[in-house]
């Protein structure tokens, strides 16, 4: 499941534009991605313990 996260994660990162066709020219959906995983990360190591 961690694969498919980061995998999804670096897709939407790096092709996000391409494969959704959305603009980013103020890199704010790259930042929301980037807290949307580390939130995630956060959260699930907590729910984990």
């Amino acid at each position: 499941m961690v694969v498919l996260a980061l995998g999804m994660f670096i897709a939407l990162f790096a092709f996000g534009g391409e494969l959704l066709g959305y603009r980013d020219p103020e890199g704010m959906v790259k930042l929301a991605l980037v807290a949307t995983f580390v939130f995630g990360i956060i959260c699930g190591n907590k729910i984990g313990r």
